[in-house]
């Protein structure tokens, strides 16, 4: 795996001595590309540059972002970290092992929430894959820049580049998030989704998505599939005698 396409994303960091450590384990791991969603202050102060010691280039060139959608929107696999044990989450291993795959010739991205709470619900829902690290249970919480540093080892270890390694384009999380929203909206037309509460079934077709790892064209074909369900929607519910000569749009 190529470490330069990969993108660690903190989502609301609380303390800023987090960030600067995180960004020493990043650097040590040879990740550079850190995002944050909320950054924290105090990130300019000499105890969070001493933290940050020989990574405080990674510190300075992080980018900032306003909601973790627009964080994701270049990225082909989105991976949420998440302290709770989960059915199906993955060990940072598996997530070394098939990544590579499963981003094909795009961007990775390991999101990570605030110390306390972690990620939402609702963000979780954004990502493909939840990873969660078995930690002992009688004492299985990790602070954040020990969590990165995992994740970063993990996939520095697994990222020794097999020679002739064929990469197949994978769609970005905007496009299927842009496909997801042409099909709520195609779905609602029809009567298939409770227009009240769309999410329900959504999560589980963006899921389902995630899981094929499509490429642009097998996203375009979504949306092209979308299109065509609301222009017959459309012609169905035409009164009798209008134009039937029109098309898809």
């Amino acid at each position: 795996m190529d470490l330069g396409r990969v993108d660690i994303i903190l989502v609301r960091p609380a303390r800023a001595a987090n960030v600067a450590a995180a960004c020493r384990a990043l650097k040590n791991m040879g990740v550079r590309s850190l995002v944050m969603v909320g950054a924290p202050e105090g990130l300019d102060r000499p105890e969070a540059r001493s933290l940050a010691y020989g990574a405080w280039d990674v510190l300075v060139a992080a980018q900032r972002r306003a909601t973790l959608r627009e964080a994701v929107a270049g990225d082909t696999l989105v991976v949420g970290t998440s302290g709770r044990p989960h059915p199906g989450a993955w060990t940072p291993r598996r997530l070394a092992a098939e990544a590579a795959e499963r981003m094909g010739a795009g961007r990775l991205a390991i999101v990570f929430g605030p110390e306390a709470s972690g990620l939402t619900d609702e963000e979780l829902a954004l990502c493909h894959v939840r990873v969660h690290i078995p930690a002992d249970p009688e004492h299985p919480s990790l602070n954040l820049a020990q969590a990165v540093l995992v994740l970063a080892y993990e996939l520095r270890m697994a990222g020794i580049p097999v020679p002739g390694a064929e990469t197949v384009p994978r769609a970005t999380a905007g496009d299927i998030e842009t496909a997801l929203d042409d099909l709520r909206e195609a779905l609602v037309g029809i009567g298939y989704l409770n227009p009240a509460n769309p999410e329900a079934i959504l999560a589980e077709l963006r899921a389902l998505i995630a899981r094929a790892g499509p490429t642009p064209r097998e996203v375009s074909l979504l949306r092209g599939l979308a299109r065509q369900v609301r222009w017959a929607a459309q012609r169905i519910a035409r009164p009798a005698g209008g134009d039937d000569n029109l098309g898809p749009a």
